[in-house]
């Protein structure tokens, strides 16, 4: 019986440093990186969309997607616009969850103080849920990569974006985060 009971007590401490060193990892992948490039596929409401985006640190995003549209998504650190062929929309950012996403500092805080769960011992994530805003964050298990989120959009859509190809600090041009104009 005591066998047993150590046993047990033996295989709890190791899943605490395991899902510690996890935290730790990612902790350290995500301090280190002050932008990061990437491939991506956007599902929302059953719908596909692929592009490439490029995040810098804090808040700015750039996004291309890959339509005959020429829809962008981009942010300058204050405003988010999404634009199309046909349509402009223009948010501040503190309305949108990117000003939760797109902020490393909250971002590395928030996964300071809560847990890292994981999901078919492949990703670890954690989740946000801030001013009406639930996000899930999801990282790679095995090189503590950020691998995609699932967030609500503007629209009360669950918009679920995976992430692969990343580089992580390349040279990035501040130009891309200029807004676009409604023209």
């Amino acid at each position: 019986m005591k066998k047993i009971f150590f046993s047990f007590i033996i295989f709890i401490l190791l899943q605490n440093h395991l899902n510690a060193s996890n935290k730790d990892n990612v902790l350290e992948k995500l301090s280190k990186t002050q932008n990061i490039s990437f491939d991506f596929i956007q599902t929302i409401n059953g719908k596909d969309e692929k592009g490439k985006c490029i995040i810098q640190y804090p808040k700015k995003i750039f996004c291309q997607y890959e339509k005959r549209n020429n829809k962008i998504l981009v942010s300058n650190g204050t405003s988010l616009v999404i634009k199309n062929n046909e349509q402009y929309y223009r948010y501040p950012i503190k309305s949108t969850p990117f000003h939760f996403l797109l902020d490393k500092n909250f971002l590395i805080n928030k996964i300071k103080s809560s847990s890292l769960d994981e999901v078919e011992n492949k990703y670890l994530f954690f989740q946000i849920n801030e001013n009406n805003s639930n996000i899930n964050i999801f990282f790679s298990r095995e090189n503590y990569d950020l691998i995609g989120w699932q967030i609500e959009d503007i629209y009360q859509n669950l918009a679920v974006t995976y992430i692969f190809n990343t580089s992580i600090n390349k040279i990035v041009d501040e130009k891309l985060f200029k807004l676009p104009t409604n023209d």
